[in-house]
């Protein structure tokens, strides 16, 4: 060890600073002289920056220092006069100066020939027993390390920084002629350092690397080629003709077997989908076959996104189709957003095989995506029994959050006149959720009271007010309007006072209701009550409840004289009356005159 160096040395130093033991004692008086010069010419290559430093319990202590003390240099001592200088600095305690115990010389012979013979053969076995002077040289490999020596490529850092220097560059001059003009000893690492480069446009990487392929065939693998796209691919913000430009490479080499697999031509498809380039994305995907790559399922999922980008509806649909021909599905959540963009795009069928494909193989979409494709579903009418069949499929932890979902399910079971469906479904919200708001039952109330209905209609307006809501007044101007059209207007009078009892004010459509229901039963006075309370409970009659008076006054009860009255009072009010009604009442009354004169004659 280095360390045992340092001991020879200090001990070396102490001996010669201080003078042998005293021949005084053994009846001699005579000291040591001095060493020679030749006898310190070992000593020249001595660290004196050791004298600093402690010992070390292993070898990687030492070595573990700040970088100063590793790129420090060593020193050396320029004269043996140095070194006997300082040698007197450090000491050991266990050195005595000469009282017993102390080391003693073989009274036969001088001090001189002693202390020299004594110093020349303690150097000799320290030099025998030293390993310091190999501590820095280098060692043979053994094992492993010796057998791969040999397989590893040195590569010159400075060449590798040419190269970076030179992708650096914003130069005019071709990319091509300015490697040319630079010594470069190519190879396979090299390469995959300068790959690895940040801050160099794809531009100039896609250009090196097909220098590097003309002139390099070890760079002609799919190592290489990964490092490249994942350069490119691996951009915030892509560019779109060093996207093409990669493009174009890889066409050159995808014929080669081992060049291209699936993970790189799924980049391209995504760089080419983040630019908004779908026909690009699809041209890598129609070139799975030639490059005898396998598509996986993310190979598809992204194939389509970057159609969906371009609303490439048609060709999305023909990439899906391909998708569950071959069975390779991606998970769940990406299957989801597959299903959302047919859904948007009104092809709610389509994304209903993607959802059936995804079940068969076990394979559960978000809820968000359930939900989507549902209401998708309950929008077309030929499509809204299989949204009711989906909804057996969401799981009971979900039910609570699916209201919006059951009330489109519901609304479309109402649209295609299938009240007797919509009850059933609104009585399972009822009894096992998701709990139905009033909006779902006013669409059942409604599309019950279209079907007359009306005894279902009341039922399911108790079962409303049973669970805390208030019906509106939709809610009963919607039966009256029931009742009213079967003829039945004393029910729906009746339902007329249950909602002034429950409501404040309501609205003018429920008087209407009642004023057309009564002219329809040529009960015009009754029509005429209705009007006064509708004015007394402070609703204002639109022109329509006048206009419907005053026509079926004149038509069928020819009642010229309160269609007039009707008149004044829709001037008062500042409503214009349509000027076809206004000649019907004149019509009216030179009818009623002409017939009054013709009688008069006659009886003449």
């Amino acid at each position: 060890m280095w360390w045992r160096s340092r001991a020879s040395v200090v001990l070396l130093r102490y001996l010669i600073r201080r003078p042998f033991p005293s021949q005084s004692k053994r009846g001699s008086s005579e000291t040591l002289s001095p060493i020679p010069p030749f006898a310190l010419g070992w000593a020249r290559p001595v660290n004196l920056r050791f004298q600093n430093l402690r010992f070390f319990s292993s070898p990687n202590e030492a070595v573990s220092g700040d970088d100063e003390d590793k790129n420090r240099g060593f020193d050396f001592v320029e004269s043996s006069d140095s070194l006997i200088s300082d040698a007197g600095e450090t000491g050991f305690d266990g050195v005595d100066d000469g009282g017993e115990g102390s080391c003693g010389l073989d009274g036969g012979k001088d001090e001189s020939q002693v202390g020299a013979e004594s110093l020349r053969s303690l150097w000799e076995e320290i030099i025998q027993d030293d390993d310091s002077l190999g501590m820095f040289a280098a060692k043979e490999p053994v094992g492993e390390a010796a057998e791969d020596q040999g397989s590893v490529t040195e590569i010159d850092i400075q060449q590798v920084d040419k190269v970076r220097s030179l992708l650096r560059d914003s130069s005019e001059e071709p990319l091509e002629s300015s490697l040319d003009k630079i010594e470069v000893s190519l190879s396979e690492e090299l390469v995959a350092m300068v790959l690895q480069t940040p801050y160099v446009s794809g531009h100039n990487l896609v250009g090196f690397f097909r220098w590097a392929l003309r002139r390099e065939e070890s760079v002609r693998s799919l190592r290489m080629v990964e490092l490249l796209v994942n350069a490119l691919s691996s951009s915030a913000d892509p560019d779109k003709m060093e996207a093409y430009k990669l493009w174009d490479l890889i066409k050159e080499i995808g014929s080669e077997k081992g060049l291209v697999n699936t993970s790189i031509l799924n980049q391209l498809i995504s760089m080419f989908g983040r630019l908004e380039k779908g026909r690009a994305g699809l041209e890598v995907f129609n070139k799975f076959d030639e490059f005898s790559c396998n598509p996986d399922g993310n190979t598809y999922c992204l194939t389509i996104e970057a159609l969906r980008k371009q609303s490439m509806v048609n060709a999305a649909w023909s990439v899906c189709e391909k998708m569950l021909s071959s069975g390779n599905l991606p998970d769940g959540e990406k299957l989801g957003k597959v299903t959302a963009f047919f859904c948007k795009w009104k092809r709610a069928k389509e994304a209903h095989l993607v959802y059936l494909m995804a079940q068969e193989n076990k394979i559960f979409l978000p809820i968000s995506s359930l939900d989507y494709l549902v209401s998708s579903l309950s929008r077309k009418d030929e499509t809204v029994r299989i949204a009711l069949e989906l909804l057996d499929n969401y799981p009971t932890d979900s039910l609570k959050y699916a209201n919006m979902t059951f009330g489109t399910v519901v609304r479309g079971l109402c649209r295609v006149k299938e009240p007797q469906e919509a009850k059933k479904l609104l009585l399972r919200m009822v009894q096992s959720g998701p709990a139905p708001g009033s909006a779902v039952f006013n669409y059942v109330i409604t599309a019950l009271s279209k079907g007359g209905e009306m005894e279902d209609a009341i039922a399911v307006m108790k079962i409303m007010e049973g669970r805390g809501l208030r019906p509106d007044i939709y809610t009963y101007s919607v039966i009256m309007s029931g009742f009213a059209k079967g003829g039945l207007m004393d029910e729906a009078y009746g339902i007329y006072r249950e909602a002034k009892k429950n409501h404040a004010k309501l609205s003018p459509v429920t008087y209407h209701i009642l004023i057309r229901g009564y002219c329809k039963m040529e009960e015009y006075d009754k029509a005429l009550n209705c009007l006064k309370e509708m004015k007394d409970d402070g609703v204002q009659p639109n022109v329509d409840e006048y206009n419907k008076l005053i026509q079926t006054l004149c038509l069928k009860a020819v009642d010229w004289r309160t269609a007039e009255k009707l008149l004044e009072e829709m001037k008062e009010s500042g409503l214009i009356l349509k000027g076809i009604t206004r000649s019907l009442i004149s019509a009216v009354k030179e009818l009623e005159q002409e017939a009054q004169s013709e009688s008069v004659h006659a009886e003449a």
